[in-house]
């Protein structure tokens, strides 16, 4: 992997539309990607084939072409659109004695750079150890002498380094594995399961940069008592965090909710970026609604709520109730906001009339099928009145000579539990 260097590094991006319907978008977003990994944009160079070449990705002809644009530019660095193969990359870097990134590595040099948290770096280094595994040669090892033709018994020390470097990489994934679910376990905030609580959880999820953060700060605007400490970091930039935040909102009229930011989506994610990260994402699975946040002021936004539903699904997020949230409405001309279509929302997260229409539009979904009750609970029954308190949206409550008077709003699940107890 390279590493970041404090100036920028002019590098050229570069890669095959193989028949890809939005080759031109993901071409633009690379460029973007780019720019947020600190390089800069020399070039763009582009080659319309049906397929890739087996050997070395660009045709031939494109090879000589590439080398000779980087000469020109005084580039040495070429940024390629896909995840090529180790063979591809070696190929490449013989032929042209340029250096050669795939897509893959700079998402993962992206994620590496952004990550802060203990599990967020874990999860980076396991992504990037599995990325390095296949990719290891002997090629410039100075124990790489073995002969061709001695067979089996006669494999030389390159040979034997290439494995034992293998190896090591193998015991430092299993190692990173069994730290990640340490943290996992210790991180008792992010997991409704750990708060003891019935309360609902909202999970924002969309596509990198589409406003996620934006948004859940101008809800977090909208708590009782709100707190600027209780804010989650936001930057116009791709990946500005990886980390999942989750904050409880308690609003004016006696409802709460949780709500999580999760890291964004991007096209063309790493699959073994997706798997490390399928832990930050457990907040979107176990949610009661998703609100996906959608720039509608990007002309690729259809591609982007493309991206983050099949991320979601390779994640195991599926069947869940979804507001869709066309976010940065006052950037799109002629689009009123706030509006609402159905499940549709059209707003801008940094305008407060938008925000409170969206508060709005998520408690109509959490609580369609809550009921509000008064609950009569005898003193000899206090236990079953604490956890009441504790775990349900309490409205009002009254210590009366025969008992906790509750009032309370009530999932269909808790009026199973607490029938009894509600007063006609």
């Amino acid at each position: 992997m390279k590493e970041l260097n404090n100036t920028k590094e002019r590098v050229i991006v570069a890669g095959v539309s193989h028949l890809q319907p939005d080759f031109e978008y993901t071409m633009e977003e690379l460029a973007s990607l780019v720019e947020a990994n600190n390089m800069e944009v020399a070039d763009v160079i582009k080659q319309n084939v049906n397929s890739v070449s087996a050997k070395t990705y660009f045709g031939s002809g494109k090879v000589t072409e590439i080398k000779e644009i980087a000469n020109a530019d005084d580039v040495t660095t070429i940024v390629l659109n896909d995840e090529l193969t180790p063979s591809q990359i070696r190929n490449l870097e013989k032929e042209t004695k340029l250096s050669f990134m795939d897509r893959t590595e700079l998402i993962l040099q992206v994620f590496s750079n952004r990550a802060h948290t203990k599990q967020a770096k874990l999860q980076v280094e396991i992504a990037k150890l599995q990325y390095q595994l296949p990719r290891i040669h002997p090629s410039g090892n100075p124990l790489d002498q073995q002969s061709s033709s001695g067979g089996l018994a006669n494999r030389g020390a390159g040979e034997t380094k290439l494995e034992l470097d293998r190896r090591v990489i193998r015991k430092r994934i299993t190692y990173l594995k069994d730290q990640l679910k340490t943290v996992d376990q210790t991180i008792d905030v992010q997991s409704r399961r750990r708060t003891n609580t019935t309360m609902p959880l909202v999970s924002l999820v969309g596509y990198t940069n589409a406003g996620k953060s934006t948004t859940m700060n101008g809800i977090l605007s909208f708590n009782k008592e709100d707190s600027d400490d209780r804010k989650v970091f936001e930057k116009d930039m791709l990946f500005a965090t990886l980390d999942t935040s989750v904050r409880k909102i308690d609003l004016e009229d006696n409802t709460s909710f949780l709500l999580s930011d999760t890291v964004g989506f991007v096209s063309k994610l790493p699959h073994n970026l997706i798997e490390s990260f399928k832990t930050t994402l457990k907040e979107a699975k176990e949610a009661d609604l998703l609100v996906q946040v959608i720039d509608v002021s990007d002309e690729h936004w259809r591609n982007m709520l493309e991206v983050t539903e099949k991320t979601l699904k390779e994640v195991g997020v599926k069947d869940k109730p979804m507001i869709y949230a066309f976010n940065k409405a006052d950037l799109k001309p002629d689009q009123q906001f706030p509006s609402i279509e159905g499940d549709n929302i059209y707003y801008s997260a940094i305008d407060k009339k938008s925000i409170e229409t969206l508060v709005n539009l998520i408690k109509k979904k959490l609580y369609s099928d809550f009921k509000t009750v008064d609950l009569m609970i005898p003193y000899d029954k206090q236990k079953i009145a604490e956890q009441v308190l504790r775990t349900s949206q309490v409205i009002k409550k009254e210590f009366l000579n025969e008992g906790s008077l509750i009032t309370a709003n009530l999932s269909p699940d808790e009026m199973a539990e607490y029938g009894e107890f509600v007063s006609e």
